[in-house]
């Protein structure tokens, strides 16, 4: 009954200081935590002085601010008694308390809070090497787009069908057209083609300028994937950006080689705690029973650091450990969302005005701008994620083959044409007949003889 009667009397106080003329001087309480207030000489910077700053000028109110004297955000004691920044707004020790205070029902008991400033919720992070995944059987092919492996295939059957055709029409490629001996069958310009894009070869070659052309062509476009592919692997193979094998709380509760806590008596343990979720409650098991406690969430990054720990903590304070720590990283799953809060005593009428400078400045991007001010990454320059080539990358080979193909066929009907020019001029016969007698003999099989047999069959 003390601990509300303070309240009420300083909510009391408050008001009627407010509604007086002129600018109240709001004793603000908040705590040391990167990056939201931190020491610069003998001031303080960070997201949250920034906020407050913004706010001030926006509601025109002055502040002083002070540090919370027992360096805790606030729970209740044995005794029920509140310490840190929520005990100080209750004994009426502090008007606000600006820091990144998580909005619970039990705090919102004892205190006011305003619109969240910034949404966060709990998920983990571990080093890099503890978190690849080395099972992915299926890694090598994602080094390619699926557009890529299409173009790639399609290229391939394009390719081993025209040197067939080449190979057919050239007369450059037939010993003994009349007895249908030929080395390129369909099977054999596929394995050819398979041949040359492993930079094997498998014989015989092509002896027509033609198919030559087609070959030298696809050999060069062989040549570039094959570079682009291994270049692509090398770059996963040393990338920070390979899949996370614990991917979900599930995955870290399922497994018992890392070990994973978070920091004692902080709403992110109490979450796990009155959570009525099965695997959850496996998680609030373990860090009890394993006492794998962090004092602060200093210590659990450090503890990450070294390997084999696994901490959990808000998003957005881990989110600054990756950025700050380049061999962290962050689980892709994110539970329990919540929201970091001002609070004030019960009944205050700074409320309503912080939530409505908040929505302000978030309405207006501050608030993003003091998040990535605050969030800078100092590991972008030696970020080397490796995406997927795309076919876009390499259109230009892909043309060159195209172009390739359309000449190497050009070449072929050119000298199919030369020669039944040569042909019909010596027996004194049509060249398109003597033409279509060629191509009969290629592609129809059997033995063809000349275009007047063909008209004593028909009759």
């Amino acid at each position: 009954m003390a601990s509300y009667a303070l309240i009420f009397i300083s909510s009391a106080a408050l008001l009627s200081v407010v509604c007086a003329a002129g600018p109240k001087t709001l004793r603000v309480t908040t705590i040391k935590e990167e990056p939201y207030a931190m020491s610069k000489g003998s001031e303080l910077e960070g997201f949250c002085i920034d906020l407050l700053s913004a706010l001030s000028k926006k509601l025109n109110f002055k502040y002083d601010i002070q540090l919370v004297k027992d360096g805790r955000y606030g729970i209740t004691d044995e005794s029920g008694h509140w310490n840190g920044m929520i005990g100080e707004i209750v004994r009426g020790e502090a008007d606000i308390a600006v820091a990144p205070l998580t909005l619970t029902a039990k705090r919102e008991a004892v205190v006011d809070m305003t619109k969240p400033f910034m949404q966060t919720g709990l998920s983990f992070i571990l080093r890099k090497d503890q978190a690849s995944d080395e099972s992915q059987f299926f890694s090598l092919l994602n080094l390619f787009s699926t557009e890529m492996w299409i173009g790639v295939l399609v290229a391939y059957l394009l390719t081993s069908l025209c040197i067939f055709l080449v190979a057919r029409i050239s007369p450059c490629e037939w010993e003994q057209p009349e007895k249908e001996q030929n080395s390129f069958t369909l099977s054999h310009s596929f394995w050819y083609t398979v041949g040359a894009l492993t930079l094997q070869g498998a014989g015989p070659h092509p002896r027509a300028l033609s198919g030559r052309i087609i070959s030298s062509i696809w050999w060069l476009f062989s040549l570039v994937l094959l570079v682009s592919y291994f270049a692509n692997l090398s770059s996963w193979l040393h990338s920070d950006s390979q899949q996370l094998s614990i991917k979900s709380f599930e995955d870290l509760a399922n497994q018992n080689v890392i070990e994973y806590g978070t920091i004692k008596d902080s709403s992110s343990f109490a979450f796990f705690k009155n959570s009525n979720n099965p695997t959850y409650q496996r998680i609030y098991e373990h860090i009890k029973n394993a006492q794998s406690y962090s004092l602060n969430a200093a210590e659990g990054f450090r503890r990450a650091l070294k390997g084999n720990y696994a901490f959990i903590g808000e998003s957005v304070s881990l989110d600054l450990a990756v950025a700050r720590y380049c061999n962290l990283t962050r689980a892709p799953e994110i539970i329990g969302m919540r929201g970091y809060s001002i609070a004030a005593p019960l009944g205050s009428p700074l409320i309503k005005n912080l939530s409505v400078g908040i929505l302000g400045l978030s309405e207006s991007g501050e608030l993003d701008y003091f998040r990535s001010k605050w969030w800078a990454s100092s590991c972008v320059a030696k970020s080397d994620t490796s995406a997927p080539l795309k076919a876009s990358s390499l259109k230009g080979i892909f043309l060159l083959l195209a172009f390739g193909l359309g000449l190497g066929l050009l070449i072929a009907l050119m000298e199919l044409g030369a020669k039944s020019r040569a042909v019909a001029k010596s027996e004194q016969k049509s060249c398109c007949s003597v033409l279509s007698a060629e191509l009969g003999r290629r592609f129809r099989g059997g033995e063809i003889t000349s275009p007047e047999s063909v008209e004593k069959n028909k009759a």
